[in-house]
């Protein structure tokens, strides 16, 4: 009689069959790993920098590409972050953030697939050679900064394309060339900066940058009249550049605090109506080629101003005695310019109570200091040096002397 096959271990067979079956319907409660073309594209940003200069300490050094991007462990890629989908989507890369610790190479353009990115900061490295043009492909960017670098070449075309940028600086690099015509369609912009740089021609109307808080083109190489600009600019930085004609436009954008146009070439009239702005705390007018400064009295008007910087002008008459208006004032700097007549005494009463720098050297002003520049706390800073004055030796606001009398002949006259 055939013995009959043993049946005892089909039943368990049959029943991991059926538990393993089931366990294929229910849904993975773990997050996928990391969408294949960001893995690749961080590959060749890491590829792009000398390993020179990956310090061991550094976020680079941390990429670590035999774990996953997106779900190793907290010392792992320092300075990457992602979304986490619900779903069996791959996680994707949303910001890259690196610590400025002087990484040298190349920005490559395979950045440009990193479509879910909103941040990108690169700043205090050493990245060299062009922003490539598939920056573009960005979307999603809502903060691209990378100054303190070595990029070179002109803003590349494509960055115009970015709709959601909030926050944009370039400042401090070797840039070059003019801003793309299409800039002021970054309606969301509320930060520009391209300062320190080489860029060069006249700037355009940027009145379509309407959420725009803050523009500086500083330590540039512009040249013209003032654009028109967005009413909604609070601080206005276009120092060290070639700008000249008037600063009339200045008095309608009501909602400045700061102020920053020196060293350019400007001209005419320091305008009462740009010093009444009643928001403006910070206004630099300085090594321009200003010849007035009209002031008016501004009692009671609530005027912010605290710091007046006006020197190395070619400002003529005598001083303005409508400036201690100002009850917020504390810093007025009236040096190197052709200023002639007497110190008014208000003046000296304004140095022992509210005004902490005063500089009115290298003028033509004549006659007694007042009494109170004899006698001011030692917390109070300022020069009348160098100019016509009869100024005591033992008066500290003095040292440095005088004019010799012959630069001081029909001076009263002026």
């Amino acid at each position: 009689m055939a013995k009959k096959p043993p049946t005892k271990l089909l039943i368990p067979l049959y029943s991991l069959l059926i538990i393993t079956f089931t366990l294929c319907l229910i849904p993975s409660q773990i997050h996928s790993s990391t969408f294949e073309g960001d893995i690749l594209s961080l590959r060749e940003i890491k590829h792009a920098i000398d390993p020179n200069s990956i310090p061991p300490s550094s976020y680079i050094n941390s990429w670590d590409f035999r774990v996953d991007p997106c779900e190793g462990t907290g010392s792992q890629f320092l300075g990457i972050l992602c979304d986490l989908p619900l779903d069996n989507s791959s996680s994707r890369v949303t910001a890259i953030d690196l610590d400025g610790i002087g990484y040298e190479g190349f920005l490559t353009s395979y950045i440009g697939n990193l479509t879910e990115l909103t941040v990108l900061n690169l700043n205090n490295n050493k990245f060299r050679g062009p922003i490539p043009e598939t920056i573009g492909k960005l979307r999603k960017l809502t903060r691209l900064t990378i100054s303190e670098n070595f990029f070179t070449g002109f803003i590349p075309q494509g960055i115009t394309q970015l709709k959601k940028l909030q926050y944009l600086d370039l400042s401090s690099n070797r840039l070059s060339g003019t801003i793309p015509n299409d800039m002021s369609g970054l309606r969301s912009l509320t930060y520009l900066s391209i300062s320190n740089n080489n860029f060069s021609g006249r700037i355009q109307n940027l009145t379509g940058l309407w959420q725009l808080n803050t523009l500086d083109i500083s330590f540039n190489q512009f040249y013209g009249n003032l654009p028109n600009l967005p009413m909604s600019l609070r601080n206005l930085h276009f120092s060290h550049n070639i700008l000249s004609g008037h600063i009339t436009p200045l008095k309608d954008l009501i909602h400045l605090k700061w102020i920053d146009i020196s060293d350019n070439k400007f001209s005419g009239v320091i305008r009462r109506d740009v010093l009444s702005l009643k928001n403006v705390v910070h206004l630099n007018v300085s090594f321009n080629r200003f010849a007035t400064l009209d002031v008016v009295d501004y009692s009671g008007q609530g005027q912010q101003l605290k710091l007046l910087e006006a020197q190395g002008n070619h400002l003529k008459g005598r001083l303005p005695v409508n400036l201690v208006s100002f009850t917020n004032l504390t810093i007025l700097n009236l040096s190197n310019n052709e200023f002639h007549g007497i110190i008014p005494k208000e003046y000296g009463m304004k140095l022992r109570t509210t005004w902490r720098r005063l500089y009115l050297d290298h003028n033509f002003l004549m006659g007694n200091l007042p009494l109170e520049f004899s006698h001011i706390a030692t917390n109070v800073r300022g020069s009348v040096a160098n100019n016509c004055l009869k100024c005591p030796t033992n008066v500290v606001m003095c040292h440095g002397g005088q004019r010799p009398a012959t630069e001081c002949v029909g001076q009263h006259n002026v």
